[in-house]
């Protein structure tokens, strides 16, 4: 039984050490401006940009096929940060920047269709086929793709209702230096 276990862990020293030796010289270096602009995107996933992920969207950025003004949740602010970052200069004035957004789903209107949730990328809706479906308001990174798909119009989009977690101190309007 010893030299059963000695056997074993010597084949996961020797096993590990080698694995451990080919990250180390075989590892692919990434797009290091694509891993600055990933830290700046929101992180959500959300897919309202049209890729896969904030991670996709980022390497699309670096590499100039994509405008900074692809990510909806992000608003004016994101796009103003990621032309900075890029050296860039964005065409900001049919961007629309309301605020953070929830899905909020008027229960009246709800007839349990479940299209909402199939849709939903982040399962911020709860709820079951035939049953009054709501949103959890912490999941929701409010993208809208449920409520483009309710048949009903159950679903609204309504600003985000300021908590102790999401609630931000204004910034100051400074006066310019003359």
């Amino acid at each position: 039984m010893y030299e059963a276990m000695s056997a074993l862990l010597i084949m996961g020293i020797v096993l590990g050490g080698s694995l451990g030796l080919a990250a180390y010289y075989l590892k692919v270096e990434g797009n290091p401006i694509a891993g600055e602009i990933e830290t700046l995107l929101p992180g959500s996933n959300c897919g309202q940009c049209g890729f896969l992920g904030c991670s996709d969207a980022a390497n699309a950025l670096a590499t100039n096929n994509a405008p900074v003004t692809l990510c909806p949740p992000g608003g004016k602010s994101l796009a103003t940060d990621l032309a900075n970052k890029l050296g860039i200069e964005a065409d900001l004035s049919d961007m629309e920047d309301s605020g953070p957004v929830i899905a909020f789903v008027f229960e009246d209107l709800c007839i349990g269709c479940t299209k909402c949730i199939k849709r939903c990328p982040t399962d911020a809706i709860i709820g079951a086929s035939k049953q009054i479906h709501g949103v959890v308001d912490d999941a929701c990174t409010g993208c809208r793709k449920c409520a483009d798909v309710c048949p009903t119009g159950a679903i609204t989009m309504r600003l985000e209702t300021p908590t102790l977690q999401t609630w931000h101190w204004p910034k100051p309007d400074l006066p310019l230096a003359s």
